[in-house]
This record gives structure tokens, C-alpha cells and sequence, in this order.
């Protein structure tokens, strides 16, 4: 039997496999640095059926969340499959549901207004329009490219991802806003929010920048991240129409259990819910 070992070549051989199976720029980015994590762990060990499930172990040991954990294991096992090792894959951990979401992590609504008026009040024109683009459509942030200077003046962008296109419209107010956002930036074509080179904003540049609002903003850090936009984005939209399968479609989802991720309420929401059904007598 050919001796199963994680080298440099293997780990590069992934990432080129990942590619043509038109994985996203994050996914196969995300991925490659879980598989090199394993590759680490395993050193010089020849990969087994064994090695796999202590590693497993290693990760529950260490504490990680059980998503994390999960996510680890999905880019490992999608490695083996890469490697034809099938019979070490491994399951991952059984997660219940949850039915409420930590309220340490959620952002508000009043909190979202705050970053924006403190984008405004450092003069950060450009993070201001970034934050209400992203939670106005409730995009992801790898999608900001497609918010081009021609998808403004229609009103609506295609955004093409994970093989999917779906039709992303922009609320009259936004456009407004966008239209004169690339007047004073004096942008002709392409993506709206560049860098001072002229490349697309990078989710580390948008994670930075948006860290820099919380102390002027009083928003706790922890709930300060791009992808919370278009968790609260999900929650709003939800409130407001009841229609998990129209807010699949909006998100670009496709399943629904996905999309019950983002509508979960907070614990102190569950609460009051329980409060309203005066069940105790």
C-alpha cells in the first residue's frame, strides 16, 4: 500500500483541486490553512485512520467551539477525499440547534446606526457607505466587488458566487447615496470601493476599519465584523415579511437551515417571548 503522508506538494495539489472545482477565493484560502494545521499536527506520522480520530480529539481537548471544530474537519475530510484516503474520513460533531443566538454577539440595530454616524464623524466617507451598502442588501463582504458604478446606476447588481447569480437590488435611499458617493470619488467604472490603488477593499481591510469605529461608536468589538451586517440584515428582513424561504433566495442560500442560522433571536428575546405565554399561574 502507498505510504499516506501530508506533504508540501499534497497541500498545494489541494488547493489547485479546490480551484477547479470553482470553489470561492475564501474557501479554498480557508481550507488549505485547516488542511496545513492538520499537516502540522500529523508531522512525519503516516496519516491513519487513528491519527485522524486524536486529532479530532486534540481539537475537542483544546477547547475549540464545536463549529469551529466541525468546520476543521469538514476542510480535513474534503483533503482525504482530494487524496483518495476516503477511509480515513472522519464525522463530525453532532450539534443541536440552536434556538437563540448569544446576545454578546448580535449587533442591534442601534449599535449599527452608531458605527455609521462614527464612520461620519471621522470623516470616513468610505466606511460609512460601506457599512450601510453591506447591511442594506445584506451581501457578503467577498460580494462588495459586484456594488459596481454600473450595478448603482441600475439600481441593482448580479452578484455571481459559489456558482449561483442572483439579482441584488439596491434601495432607492442607497442608490441615492452611492450615486453621489462615485460623483465626489469621481469613479467611471468598476467596483465602487477601492483602495487608494484602485483594487477592491479586502475583507482584512473592512474588518480593520470597522474595528476602529467601536470606542468613538460604544459598541462592544466582539460584535463588530462584517458578516454581523447581514445577520442583522437577515433578522430585519424576517421580522418584517415571515418568509424564510424569500429571505433564502435574498441571501443567495441554498438551504433554508442555513438561513434559520440567521434569524434566531436573542436569548433575552427568547425570554421575553416565554414571559408573554403567562403559563406559570
Amino acid at each position: 500500500m502507498t505510504e499516506r503522508y501530508v506533504t508540501m506538494p499534497v497541500l498545494e495539489g489541494f488547493a489547485a483541486w479546490l480551484r477547479s472545482d470553482e470553489k470561492s477565493c475564501n474557501t479554498v484560502e480557508k481550507y488549505v490553512r485547516d488542511a496545513r494545521i492538520f499537516a502540522a499536527y500529523a508531522g512525519e506520522r503516516e496519516i491513519t485512520k487513528e491519527l485522524v480520530i486524536d486529532y479530532k480529539r486534540e481539537l475537542i481537548e483544546r477547547q475549540y467551539a464545536p463549529r469551529s471544530i466541525n468546520s476543521m474537519l469538514a476542510a480535513l475530510n474534503s483533503l482525504l477525499t482530494f487524496l483518495g484516503w476516503t477511509d480515513c474520513r472522519v464525522r463530525t460533531l453532532r450539534l443541536q440547534r440552536q434556538i437563540y443566538c448569544p446576545e454578546e454577539r448580535e449587533l442591534s440595530r442601534e449599535e449599527y446606526v452608531r458605527l455609521v454616524q462614527a464612520a461620519r464623524k471621522r470623516g470616513d466617507r468610505r466606511m460609512e457607505m460601506v457599512l450601510q451598502t453591506l447591511c442594506g442588501t445584506g451581501i457578503r463582504v467577498s460580494e462588495l466587488p459586484y456594488i459596481t458604478v454600473e450595478a448603482v446606476r441600475r439600481g441593482q447588481a448580479e452578484v455571481r458566487l459559489k456558482g449561483k447569480t442572483r439579482q441584488v437590488f439596491l434601495v432607492r435611499e442607497l442608490q441615492r447615496q452611492l450615486l453621489r458617493y462615485i460623483e465626489e470619488r469621481g469613479l467611471r467604472t468598476g467596483s465602487v470601493f477601492v483602495t487608494c490603488t484602485g483594487r477592491p477593499l479586502s475583507r482584512s481591510n473592512i474588518w480593520r476599519a470597522m474595528k476602529r469605529l467601536c470606542a468613538l461608536a460604544g459598541v462592544d468589538e466582539r460584535k463588530v465584523f462584517p458578516h454581523n451586517l447581514r445577520h442583522l440584515f437577515a433578522r430585519i428582513f424576517y421580522r418584517l415579511e415571515r418568509d424564510i424561504a424569500k429571505l433564502a433566495d435574498v441571501l443567495g442560500h441554498s438551504s433554508i437551515n442555513t438561513t434559520r442560522i440567521y434569524v434566531v433571536t436573542t436569548g433575552q428575546e427568547h425570554r421575553r417571548q416565554m414571559e408573554h405565554m403567562h403559563l406559570i399561574l
